[in-house]
């Protein structure tokens, strides 16, 4: 590609926030798709305007593609497939807008849906010929044409031109590395930031091996490492891997007598029920009776000059001699919480001597751990408190005989608000509504992103009426925007920070509005672009998908560009909106209904 010989004038313009509003009216709610036949959509988006429907003319986007389909290799940044934009027949646009139903969320259409608006440039990896470049380069220009010609009979939009790349892929990587996102051996080259890699490193950091009790320690199942040497410790100082797995039951006697003789052979392995997998316990008691036995197992490898054993309570677990030597035992799962949360809450309950809502508590607050457990969770350790820490050392050395449940916990389904900053948690309504809790994890500001709390008069007074701030008329509905409400909520988060508390920030489910505040004042406070910070806010609200609609993302990447305005850095996106959009999609794909 050559630029132009006589290149336009540069022009750069401030924007107000009037003009940024007007912005995102010109491209709202047509990228929703309102397919002529989606009555609904139409219906609801456009409220009989026809005025809303029209094609933006203020869009000319780039659009990348490569011949031959494969994009794990030779791939530029944002580059896609011929058949994401273009119909079976290689001559005309894929038609995209949904027919039917209703949806805030269609990022899976920006792609194609934005390639009639856009300039297209054709390459292909090593090895396509000319003569197939020059051929899907004509069935573009003529899709180009004949969209022009049934949507835009009036010639009010420009001209959209087809490109050829004439320099080969190899020529590329070597001149313009930074353009090139997967290189010809198919490995990400870390110039172009990659949505997928960027979670599981943000995953990786937040969820990286940690001591949560003497000798134990939580993180990720090693094969899953990304980087060695960056997220786990090295993995020969383990003597004991346990694995929490849907698949696996409670180790027997038998089992645990076994792996005792085989530990001072080398490094043992063992797998444990995953959380959420194990049911309340029936009048057959078998199963809690090997819990406790495995914790207790656990419990002395880990100390073995601990206090001595007590033998159970109806002396029907035999005892297994152990060793003097201290083992180094590693609890783990794919993703470094999920699975392998109901097992460490179990064993900081027996080893520390503490009823279950102080192990949430214990494991949060003091140990800094992130973990997920299930409302089953609850039920099932709740259960089987008595039991755990009758055999406790701790709890018999503390002389504890009664663990009633605090009113907080009773409404607790296991999960907490998300801690995304020390300073900044993400929830729902339901963590919003239960103060207690909030009080006993530290915060001490609610910001109610269209959802007001349910708070009575003693309850706001001990929180303090200054501390509560709610956000009104700011619906999840793809209409109502959010951007005006940043600076006024970053404000109040950060003067929390300012006071040494930290502040939760929530809206009905904690996906979408209160997920784009979170976002937001990440890409402030840490100088992350959207990608990246969307990332860093998804990694750490665990086991719920963030989700904030296409209009917010849409906001989110034009606060992108405020924010480079402010630090006075040249206003250059690391992925345009078409990329992101295509990634979000792609993301959300197995959650998608």
């Amino acid at each position: 590609m050559m630029p132009p010989t006589n290149p336009l004038p540069c022009f750069i313009h401030r924007m107000d926030s009037g003009k940024f509003a007007i912005a995102r009216s010109l491209v709202f709610p047509w990228l929703h798709g309102l397919h002529p036949e989606n009555h609904l959509q139409i219906g609801f988006f456009t409220n009989r305007k026809r005025s809303l429907r029209r094609t933006p003319k203020c869009w000319r986007g780039i659009v990348i593609v490569k011949l031959g389909g494969d994009l794990n290799t030779s791939r530029i940044k944002g580059a896609v497939a011929p058949e994401e934009i273009l119909a079976p027949s290689g001559h005309e646009f894929l038609a995209v807008d949904p027919r039917e139903g209703f949806s805030v969320r269609n990022f899976q259409i920006q792609t194609a849906k934005l390639a009639p608006l856009s300039d297209i440039v054709l390459y292909g990896a090593d090895g396509i010929s000319e003569k197939q470049l020059l051929d899907t380069a004509k069935g573009v220009a003529f899709a180009q044409q004949l969209w022009k010609d049934t949507y835009d009979p009036d010639n009010t939009l420009p001209a959209y031109n087809t490109f050829i790349l004439s320099s080969s892929f190899s020529e590329l990587e070597k001149k313009t590395p930074e353009l090139v996102a997967i290189n010809t051996q198919g490995q990400l080259t870390g110039q172009v930031v990659d949505f997928f890699q960027w979670e599981r490193l943000e995953m990786c950091d937040m969820s990286r091996a940690s001591e949560f009790s003497t000798n134990v320690w939580q993180g990720p199942t090693p094969d899953h490492i990304l980087r060695p040497g960056s997220c786990e410790p090295i993995l020969e100082d383990f003597d004991l891997f346990i694995e929490a797995s849907d698949l696996a039951s409670i180790p027997g006697p038998r089992l645990l007598a076994k792996l005792n003789k085989q530990l001072d052979d080398g490094p043992q392995r063992m797998e444990f029920p995953s959380s959420g997998s194990i049911l309340i316990p029936s009048s057959e008691n078998r199963e809690v009776d090997d819990l406790v036995n495995t914790v207790r197992w656990i419990y002395y490898l880990a100390n073995p000059d601990g206090p001595d054993h007590h033998p159970d309570a109806d002396g029907d677990i035999p005892m297994l001699p152990l060793s003097k030597k201290s083992r180094k035992i590693l609890i783990h799962c794919p993703d470094g919480y999920t699975e392998s949360s109901l097992l460490m809450l179990a064993y900081v309950m027996f080893s520390e001597g503490i009823p279950a809502h102080d192990a949430w508590l214990k494991l949060h607050r003091e140990k800094k751990r992130n973990f997920f457990a299930y409302p089953s969770d609850v039920t099932f350790l709740t259960t089987v408190q008595g039991r755990l820490l009758q055999e406790s050392p701790a709890a018999h050395a503390h002389g504890i005989t009664s663990f009633p449940d605090p009113p907080w916990f009773k409404y607790c389904d296991g999960s907490l608000p998300s801690r995304i900053l020390p300073y900044m948690y993400l929830g729902n309504l339901s963590h919003a509504n239960n103060p207690e809790m909030l009080w006993e994890l530290g915060i001490r500001r609610i910001l109610s992103i269209g959802e007001s709390v349910s708070w009575n008069s003693s309850e706001i007074a001990k929180m303090g009426p200054e501390n509560i701030l709610h956000i009104t008329q700011v619906q999840d509905n793809g209409i109502d925007p959010l951007t005006q409400e940043f600076d006024r909520c970053l404000d109040f988060i950060r003067q929390g920070k300012h006071d040494g508390t930290a502040t939760l920030v929530h809206c009905r489910v904690g996906v979408s509005r209160s997920a784009t505040i979170c976002i937001a004042e990440v890409m402030a406070s840490y100088g992350l672009s959207f990608p990246r910070a969307y990332c860093f806010v998804r990694a750490r609200r665990l086991n719920v998908i963030i989700q904030p609609h296409l209009r917010f993302v849409y906001e989110l990447l034009k606060w992108e560009e405020l924010q480079l305005q402010k630090r006075k850095k040249p206003l250059k996106r690391e992925l345009e909106w078409p990329t992101v959009a295509r990634e979000i999609a792609l993301m959300n794909k197995p959650y998608s209904r």
